[in-house]
């Protein structure tokens, strides 16, 4: 992922407050088995200090590619929109010269893969992401040997993603002169489609902690 100076997260807060505001489902990325491409996996994840926990069905192919190389990314992305080229013409260049581009924001977790696989370990990584995605607690009890979820174990593997690496982009235009991300932003909220709305917040607000940039 390539990323600008302007695209950059201003600091650790920012990428770790984005998620936190509900982005929790992401991209596996597994390296591939030889003659294969790569894999790639959508799923839920929850985070436990420097580790990320996912969990999926025993049947899923990535269990070979992960047991050969537990080298693996993980990417959250949101807060995306296109930018259509007229939105862009500088001043005095005609609209239909304006360059297209897209926004977006992009997290993505450099990690070491560990398979968890024992009923209690796998028990008690569910029960982690529970409190996480069912924080009211209504839910029977995740426990090895218990019903519901206890014959249910034998079914999935859990991973804990260490993670080593973590890279931010968060690509709003912050190079352009304040007056365009501005107006940029006003365009998004009128046309209001998709995640157009959340996009022009996310321009704005970084609109306000920078100002012009400054190489």
């Amino acid at each position: 992922m390539l990323i600008h100076p302007w695209d950059a997260a201003l600091d650790d807060a920012e990428w770790q407050t984005w998620l936190a505001e509900g982005r929790d489902f992401g991209i596996l990325s597994v390296n591939g088995l030889p003659g294969h491409s790569p894999m790639t996996v959508p799923t839920h994840f929850t985070g436990d200090g420097d580790q990320l926990l996912i969990h999926l069905a025993r049947p899923n192919p990535v269990w070979h590619a992960v047991e050969r190389d537990p080298n693996v990314t993980f990417t959250v992305f949101g807060d995306y929109a296109f930018i259509p080229g007229p939105w862009r013409a500088g001043p005095g260049v005609p609209p239909t010269d304006g360059v297209p581009t897209s926004y977006y924001a992009a997290v993505q977790f450099t990690c070491r893969a560990h398979i968890v696989d024992g009923p209690e370990a796998k028990a008690e990584l569910l029960r982690r992401q529970m409190a996480h995605f069912q924080p009211d607690g209504d839910h029977a009890p995740v426990a090895a040997g218990r019903p519901p979820y206890g014959r249910m174990l034998s079914g999935i593997r859990g991973l804990r993603l260490e993670v080593t690496d973590v890279r931010a982009k968060l690509k709003y235009d912050d190079h352009k002169p304040v007056e365009h991300r501005a107006s940029v932003a006003v365009n998004l909220a009128a046309r209001g489609q998709g995640l157009d709305v959340p996009t022009a917040r996310q321009q704005l607000r970084r609109l306000d902690r920078t100002g012009p940039w400054k190489p």
